[in-house]
């Protein structure tokens, strides 16, 4: 089961925006950071079930957080949102075993769409 999501996004309207989207889906407990490195010091602070993460940050991209968060975590679920949707940096996500890639800005059905794959993810390995 989800409860505890990290959103981390240079933007704050960016955000903003997946906060609204999936605070009406359910109720979680939602942190939130502004650069990669902060949003490093956090996941590993407060452990979320899963992280919403942009890729183009100041201090540490998303793709170093997402090798951070790999190493101390490797069933760590992550869901990219990202305008840079160049086949290089999509391959280089999925290489990094994220759950999925969105184009900035995402539309609500697809982050909900992602968030229920993260769900099914989540309980397929509780069950096991």
């Amino acid at each position: 089961m989800i409860k505890k999501i990290l959103i981390v996004d240079d933007s704050i309207v960016a955000r903003m925006g997946i906060k609204k989207f999936i605070s009406s889906d359910a109720s979680y407990e939602i942190r939130e950071a502004s650069d990669g490195l902060k949003g490093f010091e956090e996941f590993k602070r407060f452990s979320p079930d899963l992280t919403f993460l942009d890729l183009t940050m100041p201090v540490m991209s998303g793709i170093q957080m997402l090798e951070e968060m790999k190493k101390v975590d490797n069933d760590a679920l992550a869901i990219v949102i990202t305008a840079d949707t160049q086949p290089k940096t999509i391959e280089k996500v999925k290489e990094l075993g994220a759950l999925t890639l969105l184009r900035k800005p995402p539309k609500k059905e697809d982050v909900l769409n992602a968030l229920s794959k993260a769900k099914e993810i989540k309980e397929s390995r509780v069950k096991k």
